[in-house]
């Protein structure tokens, strides 16, 4: 019986630093509602205090937690999962790394003695996305686990969309790796074509491209807004006013942004880079391009502003794909893992 089992969750929780909302946080809460124990750390902003009250906490919790539970990034944040693995091993700790990072198997190359050390001696390796399974099981690592990344999909009220306008969303931290000025180069061109065009960039700073899309935009005189950060149901209720996504990234594993907009009923425009091909079926669900290539996306939206129903017909079999991902269906897969 799982009831009380204790569970130690290591991640970033920031969003009460004026982060996003992390998976430490979502799926936390999830398996907190199913019955297990699940303690969580860290929410400090300074990266060495955070560092610290992890692996603290590994030492704290180390005689009675069942598993440890680690957000794995291909960033800096690496270091702090290949630490917090390393005192888990010394502890004789069961530990799972979670891969999020959609540049992860960069970092197997470029660090492999690192990487075999904190992958290899962990109880299971778990991927959220199928690309990412596939990366390390080509690296030599067997002992991987596949259990999808996850939405309550009740959540996510679905809006279809009669008319298309570009009326464009982008949500995601601002980040050189998610390629934000690509879409201030978008409406640069639909303006110059004639269009009424309008983006909403919603989502904190991450490396200081917030300021530098501002000044492109201002500079440019685009019609774009930028929100800051948002509670998911503000940007949720936000999303109503908007008609297409877009996700201009130039890594990416599962992400539960383009996830939840799949859900709303915004028809998806997305690089076709690292796990995107795997959640999205082009021409089925969304419409995936190759990266830095603002034409091509130009040339996406004005086809679904003149073709509504390709547009409705991405939209609800966008959505038909995250039901399947609820959590009500991936849950029985975390209770196996962690019986």
């Amino acid at each position: 019986m799982h009831k009380r089992k204790k569970l130690l969750y290591i991640g970033n929780k920031l969003s009460q630093k004026g982060g996003t909302v992390t998976s430490v946080e979502t799926l936390g809460s999830f398996l907190n509602r199913e019955g297990y124990n699940v303690i969580t750390s860290s929410a400090a902003k300074n990266k060495v205090v955070r560092l610290v009250e992890m692996l603290v906490a590994v030492i704290t919790h180390r005689k009675q937690v069942s598993y440890v539970l680690i957000d794995t990034y291909s960033t800096q944040n690496f270091y702090y999962a290949l630490l917090t693995g390393y005192l888990c091993k010394v502890f004789k700790l069961q530990y799972i790394p979670i891969l999020r990072g959609g540049n992860l198997n960069k970092r197997l190359e470029k660090n492999k003695f690192f990487s075999k050390i904190l992958f290899e001696n962990a109880y299971t390796n778990l991927a959220p996305s199928k690309f990412i399974l596939e990366q390390f099981k080509s690296a030599g690592f067997a002992n991987i686990t596949f259990i999808p990344n996850t939405v309550k999909i009740e959540n996510y009220p679905f809006f279809q969309r009669e008319e298309i306008h570009p009326k464009l969303l982008w949500v995601r931290s601002f980040a050189e790796i998610y390629n934000p000025i690509l879409a201030l180069e978008v409406v640069e061109i639909l303006k110059q074509k004639g269009f009424e065009v309008a983006l909403c960039m919603v989502g904190p700073d991450k490396d200081g491209s917030l300021a530098n899309c501002k000044k492109i935009a201002a500079d440019l005189n685009l019609p774009v807004t930028f929100t800051g950060l948002l509670q998911k149901d503000e940007w949720i209720k936000l999303s109503k006013n908007y008609d297409i996504f877009l996700n201009t990234t130039n890594f990416d594993n599962m992400p539960v942004s383009v996830m939840e907009t799949m859900a709303l009923g915004l028809p998806v425009i997305s690089t076709n880079v690292g796990g995107m091909p795997y959640l999205i079926e082009n021409g089925t669900n969304g419409i995936l391009i190759p990266p830095n290539n603002a034409n091509k996306f130009v040339a996406v939206i004005e086809k679904l502003c003149t073709d509504p129903l390709l547009a409705q017909k991405l939209a609800i079999n966008a959505r038909s794909k995250i039901e399947k991902l609820d959590w009500q269906h991936i849950k029985q897969d975390w209770k196996e893992l962690l019986q």
